[in-house]
């Protein structure tokens, strides 16, 4: 049996390194005696002292004590609950570097795990985004009892700890006015909030969406029957001049899901509009969106232009949700089918095309991997694919039902650059080329960062 060889750190021992990078979490990356340490809030150039809190086989994690060597490119963060709260990673840093390392990020991932070679693609640099700050359409803030009152915030990072918070920098202030007056209703009425623990009180969640115009929808989730319901709606009203919707949802559940299934409209609308690069979209409670507007116009923008169609192709839009690049791109091709496994947002979609008079759009409610292969069986192949994924990435067998397709252009959407390479990966090897790599900025403040990649078939 080998010897196990020891780490130069100890946990609870304090070290000074020399910070060398930023891993893709935005995490310092310095070495003490050639041993990994990864610093959160520490930044490349800068000599600290950290306190090691865990150690693993190839790498320990420490806390960030004292700065010896400050970086230039190291600002106040904009907002109070920064070092609390987990939203956000990258407000220490200036935005123009944020930019940088967006940039460099999604390029060492093409290259190091998708095993692309530097000069064979374009990589442009991230587009940032005009605001970067009160930025996000969508807030959901959880509840706490605390100190016999309900307070409401955000959890800490990797954490069921809640932080209140009496500002948030990311956030429209219309969803913190939505926060704050809920969380002044429950305690003029003695309403408790929700305890994971012993799975007793009633106000879990508050989501709140808004739009561009100042339009409100609040959905409120408990855990039973809400008190008071009549008097809510009121007292929301006058707290919420542009308020559109009460959406009440009952998630009784020892779950760490935000919503239950059981929904019920208090007031007004179940949905928000939105208008996307000319066109209206109804977005309900539980639609996806993407959550920067003017970032997700320059998105679509991109992959339109991008993919050049000339009206006579046919394009499948895969995990399509409510149909925003497949209504948009309707208007530029023979036909659009969007494939979405959600039912619920398959029938946003079809309403969105009625509104908005699009004829040449159709929408398929199943798993990509079961529509593509039954499609093909049916001698209907696209001539191009567009791919907006979760996090996750595509599953393999979908990869393969896509080379199957061989369609001439693929537009992929990625909001996780690590699967975005490993998927590249896999179209490489089927016959196609990675033409162009575009970073976009949709989470200032944050490590996240979208990726429009356009690529093509390789004739043979």
């Amino acid at each position: 049996m080998k010897n196990k060889i020891k780490a130069p750190v100890e946990k609870n021992e304090t070290i000074t390194l020399e910070i060398t990078a930023l891993n893709s979490e935005g995490q310092g990356i310095g070495r003490y005696e050639g041993f990994t340490v990864f610093v959160p809030y520490a930044l490349p150039s800068e000599e600290v002292s950290a306190h090691v809190i865990k150690v693993n086989k190839n790498h320990a994690i420490a806390k960030l004590k004292e700065i010896h060597t400050k970086s230039e490119h190291r600002i106040e963060p904009a907002c109070s609950h920064f070092h609390e709260c987990g939203g956000c990673d990258l407000q220490h840093i200036e935005y123009s570097e944020q930019l940088r390392f967006k940039t460099k990020r999604v390029f060492v991932a093409i290259t190091r795990i998708g095993g692309f070679e530097a000069g064979t693609f374009d990589m442009k640099d991230t587009i940032g985004s005009v605001p970067n700050t009160r930025y996000r359409n969508k807030a959901s803030f959880p509840f706490a009892n605390a100190d016999g009152k309900v307070i409401a915030g955000l959890f800490a990072a990797r954490s069921h700890r809640l932080i209140p918070i009496k500002d948030c920098t990311i956030q429209n202030s219309l969803a913190l006015d939505a926060m704050n007056a809920t969380c002044d209703f429950a305690n003029k009425q003695g309403i408790s909030a929700y305890d994971e623990q012993t799975h007793s009180g009633i106000l879990r969640h508050l989501v709140v969406r808004t739009t561009q115009s100042g339009d409100v929808l609040v959905i409120i989730v408990t855990n039973g029957p809400l008190p008071y319901e009549t008097e809510f709606i009121e007292y929301m009203k006058k707290s919420l001049p542009s308020l559109v919707g009460i959406v009440h949802n009952i998630n009784n559940e020892k779950t760490n899901v935000i919503m239950g299934e059981r929904f019920k409209t208090l007031h007004g609308e179940i949905s928000i509009e939105e208008s996307i690069c000319g066109l209206k979209f109804k977005v309900a409670v539980q639609s996806f969106l993407q959550v920067n507007h003017s970032q997700t116009e320059k998105l679509y923008s991109l992959v339109i232009d991008g993919l050049k169609l000339s009206g006579n192709e046919l394009v499948f839009d895969l995990y399509c949700g409510i149909g925003t690049i497949s209504l948009l791109l309707a208007q530029h091709a023979k036909k659009v089918i969007g494939i979405e496994s959600v039912n619920e947002a398959v029938l946003d979609a079809r309403r969105n095309a009625q509104s908005n008079l699009l004829t040449n759009a159709e929408f398929i409610s199943t798993e990509a991997e079961t529509a593509l292969p039954r499609l093909a069986k049916e001698q209907i192949m696209p001539d191009v694919i567009v791919i907006d994924p979760p996090r996750k990435g595509c599953d393999e067998s979908v990869i393969n039902a896509i080379i199957d397709c061989q369609p001439t252009k693929i537009a992929y959407i990625s909001c996780n650059p690590e699967t975005l390479a490993r998927d590249l990966k896999v179209l490489a090897g089927g016959g196609y080329t990675v033409d162009s790599v575009q970073p976009v900025d949709m989470f200032p403040g944050t490590e996240h960062v979208e990726t429009v990649v356009l690529i093509t078939r390789v004739e043979k």
